[in-house]
């Protein structure tokens, strides 16, 4: 009788368990169907009202006796709610633990729009963004290239020459009409599709470049807009902001922009004087000179290991492919900004320099996320087969250094990192350049003669064996491929 018993249990658990089906919804994405029995919540009904009636008091009866009837007709809609939403969570949880789906995120379920049913099963969907499932290509063996960088005289000079740039002041143009590297005081209203307000901006400072911003809105063809501009010009263009544009506010709309120009200025670089050199704890020329080279000889070695690891990135950008959710892309390209001013900050850029590439990056943002939540990923998976883990010692290695480049105190810029969430950016940083270290070891390295930049017109395209190693393209090629920080989601997950 009792081997009866059991097994009659047994076919009832069977019976209550859960209907879920699993496809692929698209791109990293998957959709899961839950159809809940209609005895589980009948079940999960009971034991909530048995447990409202132990603790009820209503008018007229005492503690635990109120009937049934009376609790479902004032707390009705409230249970329901309840055991749906409870229902709904476990079921889900259960769902994604169960079929092993490697969710980036929590699923985004309307529970307004379900309703708990009085008869027969529950039924409801959801969509979930996944992790991309692919295979790393070989990494034993691969050639690269490492390039021999030579500190020439005319490299000095032009770092003495951006030096007194970096120090100069932006004055008025008295000749001629902007041009590209002037900047422009202008008066700027934007026009945005669909709303009927007009956002005007006075006195804003617009850096001419190729491609540029405008009050935070992006502009191809900046520099052909305004060079040439002179006071009291008024320049219109509109502009088709991408979809996965970061700012929400403009993000897949057209945008009129107007630009009234109402003062044109150009860079004059600080003097090479007494004043020049005390800055820099000099006493001459000469000594500021040598001072430079000493760094450039320095940063020589960086550039070439940052070279030699953009061939790598180049290599697993080439030889993985799989896709990615736009709405995914769309999230990172804000966040993608943050990693990359992190990143500059590590490398001890000044403060102009990241200013300026960091108006580069928003130009780019869209491109520039998809490809660098593609690394990612592929760090991520590479991470756990070389079994990489990064310790607070590294982390805190990696800070001291940082602080000593800015002449800052580590606690404090760690203090910071951590209020505005780069340290974790830090750590998954580092844990990408043990991965790259780990593939350079197992690397054929082959010297060769440092590459000469692309001609100036033409873009260039780096292959897995080619390397540009002046400073401004590195730092370019490595912000462009490099498989900087994770997605915040990803790495909440991740890190658990």
């Amino acid at each position: 009788m009792a081997e009866k018993d059991t097994q009659t249990t047994e076919e009832t658990k069977e019976q209550s368990k859960n209907i879920i089906t699993v496809s692929d919804a698209g791109p990293c994405k998957k959709k899961v169907e839950i159809e809940i029995p209609a005895e589980v919540i009948h079940e999960k009904l009971d034991e909530k009202y048995k447990e409202l009636r132990r603790d009820a008091v209503l008018p007229g009866f005492r503690k635990g006796r109120a009937p049934i009837r009376l609790l479902e007709k004032r707390f009705g809609t409230d249970i329901s709610n309840q055991v749906k939403l409870e229902l709904m969570a476990t079921a889900s949880e259960e769902a994604i633990k169960e079929n092993e789906i490697n969710s980036l995120r929590d699923p985004d379920i309307d529970h307004e729009k379900i309703e708990l049913p009085d008869e027969g099963p529950l039924k409801f969907e959801f969509e979930v963004e996944v992790r991309p499932e692919f295979d790393l290509p070989e990494l034993e063996g691969i050639t690269i290239e490492k390039p021999k960088i030579e500190v020439t005289d005319d490299r000095v000079d032009e770092e003495v020459a951006a030096q007194q740039k970096r120090a100069g002041i932006w004055a008025p143009k008295e000749k001629g009409g902007a041009a590209i590297d002037d900047q422009v005081i202008a008066d700027v209203v934007l026009v945005t599709e669909g709303s009927a307000d007009h956002d005007k901006r006075e006195n804003t400072e617009i850096a001419i470049r190729e491609n540029g911003f405008v009050a935070g809105i992006p502009v191809d063809g900046l520099g052909k807009l305004l060079t040439g501009a002179k006071h009291g010009d008024e320049k219109k263009t509109t502009v088709d902001v991408p979809a996965t544009y970061f700012n929400e506010q403009y993000r897949g709309k057209k945008v009129d922009v107007t630009i009234e120009v109402k003062e044109v200025k150009q860079m004059e670089p600080a003097e090479l004087n007494e004043d020049f050199f005390k800055r820099f704890g000099v006493a001459d020329a000469d000594e500021l000179k040598d001072g430079i080279r000493d760094q450039m000889s320095q940063q020589a070695e960086r550039q070439a290991k940052a070279a030699m690891s953009e061939q790598v990135y180049s290599y697993l950008q080439d030889n993985i492919e799989f896709d990615l959710p736009e709405a995914v892309v769309a999230e990172q390209s804000l966040s993608l900004l943050q990693r990359q001013y992190s990143n500059m900050l590590m490398q001890g850029m000044a403060k102009e320099q990241i200013d300026e590439q960091m108006d580069q990056l928003r130009a780019s943002s869209e491109e520039q996320a998809a490809e660098q939540l593609k690394l990612y990923f592929v760090m991520d998976k590479l991470a756990d087969q070389f079994e990489i883990e990064v310790s607070e010692e590294e982390i805190n290695g990696h800070i001291a250094y940082v602080a000593a480049m800015r002449g800052r105190r580590p606690e404090k810029m760690r203090e910071e990192l951590a209020r505005d969430g780069s340290l974790t950016q830090f750590a998954l940083q580092i844990r990408e350049e043990k991965c790259i270290e780990k593939i350079l070891e197992k690397a054929t390295i082959k010297d060769v003669e440092e590459k000469k930049p692309a001609a100036k017109g033409k873009k260039s395209t780096p292959k897995a064996d080619t390397a540009d190693t002046k400073e401004s393209e590195t730092t370019k090629a490595r912000k462009k491929t490099a498989a900087k920080r994770s997605p915040k989601t990803a790495a909440k997950k991740k890190n658990g």
